[in-house]
């Protein structure tokens, strides 16, 4: 690549860091004089990149929005973590364009990367393997999730179509607070208007998303995430279970996914602040952990996982399955091994034969 190319190339780097880049400055980057930058700025703008002049004490160029995406410069290492993040995103479900506009975004970048690169992350991208199954794919529309991401950042009221898990539809009218991935979902949580109360909605059941006139303050408290969290634990399931555990809300909040359960301190209880056990939680510290399931039967692992002392106290089903792996994991520990331990005689045998060198042949 000649030298005034490989400038000019340098030359657009620079600008798109962004903000405004002083003639002196750029001549100083690309080591030429400040007529020789102006000149390859022309050479940018006769390639339609969106070059702006700046004027003033403190002008220079920029990079301005234009019509078609300006070249991209990107290094090793930044063409490796946007084919990954594509990859990732896939696998994941939240990469937030149709799944054609994934591959074609990918083929794009590395038809235009240079051969010696090309083949290095090629390589990458076919050695690499995953322990987890990709997951379904739930993203959303980009034409809802753009006007959403507009409307939470300038705290605009949104009109929404959305269609519910039970096949109603309508058109709601929202104050978003924000945009969370979860789980393989996109999902945005805010002030239902038509209910007068806090509502999550998945992005993928949103049909269209339209920006009304207006703001409106968010309000104080937990955050986006926090709140679809909370919403996910709190909808509605066949089982809704009550467990009180002894410990404090912030050790058993570390415990269990904020997505599976609400943990709450209970009021009044003594040694909450985790001081006066040796175990750090204090005899008297127990908290409420409340868990909506469509199932029992993974509950009594989770609970025993928790390592902590429990109470049941709602449904008296679980209890019952409860006292089943109780019952279970007492009979496993009473088990002896097969065949009466003779693999511990064989192995016994075996070392001693190896001490003795017979083994190795050696008498």
């Amino acid at each position: 690549m000649s030298r005034p190319v490989s400038r000019v190339l340098t030359l657009l780097e620079l600008l798109q860091a962004g903000g405004v880049r002083t003639v002196a400055e750029l001549a100083g980057r690309l080591g030429v004089g400040e007529r020789t930058v102006r000149r390859y700025v022309d050479h940018l703008v006769d390639l339609d990149v969106p070059v702006e002049s700046v004027r003033g004490r403190y002008g220079g160029y920029r990079l301005a929005p234009g019509h078609r995406m300006p070249p991209l410069m990107l290094t090793d290492d930044e063409a490796l973590a946007v084919l990954l993040g594509l990859v990732a995103g896939r696998r994941a479900g939240i990469t937030a364009a149709a799944d054609t506009a994934a591959e074609t975004a990918a083929a794009k970048i590395r038809r235009v990367l240079p051969e010696r690169l090309r083949h290095r992350l090629d390589a990458v991208l076919d050695s690499l393997a995953f322990t987890s199954a990709p997951d379904e794919p739930a993203v959303p529309d980009a034409a809802v999730l753009l006007p959403l991401a507009d409307a939470v950042r300038h705290r605009r009221p949104v009109a929404i179509r959305y269609t519910g898990g039970s096949g109603k539809g309508g058109e709601r009218t929202l104050y978003p607070y924000g945009l969370v991935a979860h789980a393989g979902r996109w999902y945005v949580t805010g002030r239902d208007l038509s209910v007068a109360a806090d509502r999550t909605f998945r992005l993928d059941r949103v049909a269209a998303a339209r920006v009304l006139p207006g703001t409106f303050a968010p309000p104080p408290g937990p955050g986006p995430a926090e709140r679809v969290l909370t919403a996910l634990a709190t909808a509605p399931y066949r089982h809704e279970v009550t467990v009180r555990v002894r410990g404090t809300a912030e050790e058993v909040r570390a415990l269990l996914p904020g997505s599976v359960a609400v943990v709450a301190a209970e009021a009044g209880a003594g040694g909450a602040s985790g001081k006066g056990g040796e175990d750090g939680a204090g005899d008297d510290a127990w908290c409420r952990v409340e868990i909506r399931a469509e199932r029992l039967d993974w509950l009594p692992g989770l609970l025993a996982s928790l390592d902590r002392p429990f109470v049941v106290e709602r449904p008296d089903e679980l209890r019952g399955l409860v006292a089943d792996l109780a019952d279970r994991l007492s009979d496993a520990a009473r088990q002896t091994p097969p065949n009466g331990g003779r693999r511990t005689t064989d192995h016994s045998r075996a070392m001693a034969r190896t001490k003795g060198g017979g083994a190795t042949g050696e008498g």
